[in-house]
């Protein structure tokens, strides 16, 4: 019964896909979807990536409709950076914990309280927010906008866990707002020693959105791409990994002559994982839901993109 179940799954997927292809040539649409997708949703993506590599396919693409698998900040980048284009997400209730937890009114009081410091905004946020911003970032280039600005004091919004690590890469104050992100926060020094002891030969690559305890344990500290980029090129045949499990995709399809193991099984983050083919499907069929931002807030929120994506 177990074995013809899945048949029958695998078949609906062999439709849905080609249905999907079908879309695709009628309404001339690129698929984006991050690294934290089902493997299924990152089958079918023109793109995979991070923020920051979505964000720049985004801007430069010549499709007329972006399907943006991801979740709802992002879908709102790609049409900040891309106005003139269809911006459709395939599940409206894929949001983002962090970028709620950082709010308009609380930003502008922290930028009255320290008004020659200079507002960055990881990328994990609001359009209302990065309207609010003098630059953006990714946990990519993190370290790099922070050396760009020329300010001496940064508000930093709206992941602690990434702001503590970007301050040990500089000497300016960092004023950190206490949001997080709730799966990479999850993670634990018990569960990453426990991992350890289990596969003593496993190099531990982790992301810098975990707890500051636990990205000291790292063998390797990177965003998502970054990781994926070291393991693939590293001699280690073994990895503890320390972010969403969504990038085993990625991982397995560039070393598939390694093991990965991650390091809890509550490495899930389940906003990414409410879209699926039959969503896409169904929103590439009725352009709905569509991401809508208020032309005032986009101009303002474009400029902070902008500068990002100019950062080398």
């Amino acid at each position: 019964m177990e074995a013809l179940a899945l048949e029958r799954k695998a078949e609906q997927n062999r439709e849905l896909k080609k249905r999907i292809e079908e879309l695709k040539k009628e309404r001339n649409a690129i698929i984006l979807a991050h690294y934290y997708q089902r493997d299924e949703v990152q089958e079918v993506a023109d793109f995979r990536g991070d923020s920051f590599l979505l964000a720049q396919k985004a801007a430069q693409t010549d499709a007329e409709v972006i399907v943006f698998c991801g979740v709802h900040f992002m879908g709102e980048s790609a049409k900040i950076l891309a106005p003139n284009k269809t911006v459709i997400i395939p599940d409206e209730r894929a949001g983002c914990p962090m970028a709620d937890m950082v709010n308009v009114e609380g930003l502008k009081a922290l930028k009255r309280q320290h008004p020659k410091a200079a507002v960055v905004t990881y990328i994990n946020s609001s359009a209302e927010i990065k309207a609010e911003t003098d630059i953006c970032c990714t946990s990519a280039n993190a370290v790099k906008v922070i050396q760009s600005v020329d300010a001496e004091e940064i508000i930093w919004v709206p992941d602690k866990n990434l702001g503590h690590y970007v301050s040990q890469y500089t000497d300016k104050k960092m004023i950190i707002w206490e949001g997080y992100c709730n799966t990479h926060d999850m993670l634990t020094v018990k569960d990453v020693i426990e991992m350890k002891a289990q596969h003593p030969n496993a190099q531990f690559v982790v992301h810098p959105e975990c707890r500051p305890e636990v990205v000291e344990l790292g063998d390797f500290v990177g965003s998502t791409t970054a990781i994926i980029k070291y393991c693939k090129e590293s001699d280690c045949k073994e990895f503890i990994v320390g972010t969403e499990d969504g990038t085993g995709y990625q991982l397995r399809l560039d070393s598939p002559d390694k093991t990965f193991h991650f390091a809890t099984k509550f490495l899930v983050c389940p906003n990414m994982k409410v879209n699926n083919l039959k969503k896409i499907v169904r929103c590439m069929e009725t352009m709905q839901p569509q991401i809508y931002v208020p032309p005032q807030v986009a101009e303002k929120a474009r400029l902070s993109l902008e500068r990002m994506l100019q950062v080398k």
